[in-house]
């Protein structure tokens, strides 16, 4: 190989270990990579910005806002209200789960299908009595399962479709033609999670359960009305530094003073509200002018309009991991008090403002309502569920934006438009309607993913440039012995391991350009070995990280990471059994 293929692959190897293992995001990472092909002149600048104009990207852009559309209407809290209803037994509560999810995520982006079903799931398991750890790793397995069925289903699919349309116009797919393995493998892969996968589960307990009795982590304490307190700040009553809790919030005359500032004055009758260990009462008795709360219920089971009770799952993107809570001023940026963290299924015991945050860990947060809004975006958080004083979305646009949608796949799949177009005619319409505002879509764009498609073009079009992919397609070849079936096998195996360490568009996009290449060597056709692609960057069930949506549930399902190998092993084996039965049958080599 000449001296820039093997730069090129020296820095897609090196890419791969710092996706998965260092806290900087892919799409940092992959833009680095670029960067460094660019000016040791690997590539060229149109190469290098070549992601940034291809179709499959603003397809993906485009189905980002219709898909916050149909959430910004309660479009998906319609179905979840009329689906779920009351099952007599857990198999029926599965299948009333897995099946609308896996036939919404064929046509919706899984992560906020999955963000809107976790709040619902958990308020139905509490009152079917039924573990919440049985549903939600079959919730997140239902939405990848049901992504494999349409072209729509994934950004990976949008994504390799418009690589291969930019490449070989005449290879165009329609939007349905993936069901013909989609389906099959859906229809398996849910039966499985149905009939087998929860029962390998063990007895998990879920954040939900750890939080559910405030009083484990909270200290109530009032301000005595003789006492020396009444009328000073928190900083001058010495409340705001203590060494073992956090003064969270003052409820007053009815009302709370959620995220209580340094300057805050206190009161007479003034009830506290204490985050922290049992031990801190030591701490709080030495204080002059403090009693014992005489309340009965705890304020934080009191709803109140001036504040929010939140569950957040930790990102692995967020910059406070790794920190202590304390030391990273973690209320100071976000305008919330950490009032508890669970992990595996535990609370975390012990001083809160030591605790070192970790990827997924689930904070049980007070603050003040702006804060969801403000922070539903955010990608130090995978989900922010709000546990009490939840707003109910306003159904009168759901059938509006459902129609919208209903209309893009009609005019994609019976080629009046391309994709792009009808997706770009569908993100206007919802914006023209008010099914979404121009800020919602903007808040609903996953740039991080965005930019990780893009860049990851331009990570492909070095591997192909410089004849990188060439050589490795060669070398594939030989170990496959020019046989296209066990080629295929080969890549797809290899596209499955890399979707389970980094995300699924990186691998399918990195990959591309070398099975297309091996396709090309052995003068077979490449559509077989391009749907594998799509499949293979799929199948993310063995561990918490292959996939956004199940780092989602982690937290709060209580899992540990074997979990999804036990659960996800054997799935991950029946998928890539029927799929790969299929594909050279539909799409001959």
């Amino acid at each position: 190989m000449p001296l820039d293929a093997w730069i090129s692959l020296a820095v897609v190897i090196a890419v791969f270990p710092l996706m998965a293992l260092s806290r900087l995001g892919p799409d940092i990472v992959l833009l680095g990579a670029v960067i460094l092909l660019l000016t040791l002149g690997i590539i060229e600048p149109a190469q290098a910005l070549g992601g940034f104009a291809s179709t499959g990207l603003f397809t993906v852009a485009f189905m980002y806002v219709l898909v916050t559309a149909i959430r910004q209407t309660g479009g998906i809290d319609l179905i979840i209200r009329h689906v779920l209803g009351r099952p007599r037994h857990e198999t029926g509560a599965l299948l009333r789960l897995l099946l609308p999810v896996a036939s919404l995520s064929g046509f919706l982006n899984n992560t906020p299908v999955v963000a809107t079903y976790i709040p619902a799931v958990l308020s139905w398991s509490r009152r079917m009595r039924l573990p919440a750890h049985r549903l939600l790793m079959p919730l997140s397995f239902a939405s990848i399962l049901g992504g494999t069925i349409t072209l729509f289903g994934t950004s990976t699919n949008l994504v390799v479709h418009g690589l291969l349309v930019d490449r070989s116009p005449e290879l165009t797919m329609g939007l349905f033609d993936l069901a013909w393995v989609g389906v099959p493998v859906a229809l398996i892969g849910l039966a499985y999670l149905v009939l087998l996968g929860p029962r390998l589960l063990p007895v998990r307990r879920g954040a939900t359960a750890v939080f559910e009795n405030p009083r484990e982590f909270t200290i109530e304490m009032e301000v005595d009305p003789d006492g020396p307190l009444v009328n000073r700040s928190v900083e001058e009553a010495g409340l705001r530094h203590l060494q073992e809790l956090f003064l969270v919030e003052i409820e007053r005359d009815g009302n709370v003073v959620s995220v209580v500032g340094p300057g805050e004055r206190l009161k007479g009758g003034d009830r506290l509200v204490f985050a922290g260990t049992s031990e801190g009462a030591v701490e709080l008795q030495q204080v002059r002018g403090l009693m014992p709360s005489r309340h009965g219920e705890s304020s934080l089971e009191k709803d109140f309009k001036e504040r929010r009770l939140v569950e957040a799952v930790v990102s692995s993107q967020c910059q406070f991991v790794g920190q202590r809570i304390r030391d990273g001023h973690f209320r100071t940026l976000y305008g919330a008090a950490v009032l508890a963290v669970c992990r595996g299924g535990e609370r975390v015991a012990g001083n809160l403002g030591q605790v070192r945050l970790q990827p997924a860990d689930v904070l049980l947060l007070e603050a003040r309502p702006p804060f969801i809004e403000r922070h539903r975006q955010s990608r130090d958080f995978l989900l922010i569920s709000q546990l009490n004083g939840a707003a109910r979305p306003v159904h009168e646009k759901a059938w509006l934006a459902w129609s919208i949608l209903a209309g893009v796949v009609a005019l994609a799949s019976l080629g009046v438009m391309s994709m792009m177009n009808a997706a770009m005619l569908g993100a206007a319409l919802v914006l023209l309607t008010g099914c979404c505002s121009m800020g919602d879509a903007k808040r609903g764009l996953d740039t991080q993913v965005l930019l990780t498609i893009a860049a990851s073009f331009g990570l492909g079009a070095a591997l192909e440039s410089s004849g990188a992919a060439a050589a490795l397609a060669g070398s594939a070849l030989g170990l496959a012995g020019g046989d296209p079936l066990l080629l295929l096998i080969g890549a797809y195996l290899l596209v499955a391991l890399l979707t389970e360490l980094v995300t699924n568009n990186a691998a399918a996009v990195i990959t591309f350009p070398v099975v297309m290449a091996s396709a090309e060597s052995l003068g077979v056709s490449p559509m077989p070995f391009v749907v594998a692609v799509m499949f293979a960057a799929s199948a993310s069930f063995l561990t918490p990280i292959g996939y956004q949506t199940n780092l989602m549930v982690h937290g709060p399902g209580g899992y540990r990471f074997g979990d999804f190998l036990r659960v996800g092993g054997l799935l991950n084996v029946l998928t890539a059994v029927v799929a790969l039965t299929l594909i050279p049958l539909v799409w001959p080599f």
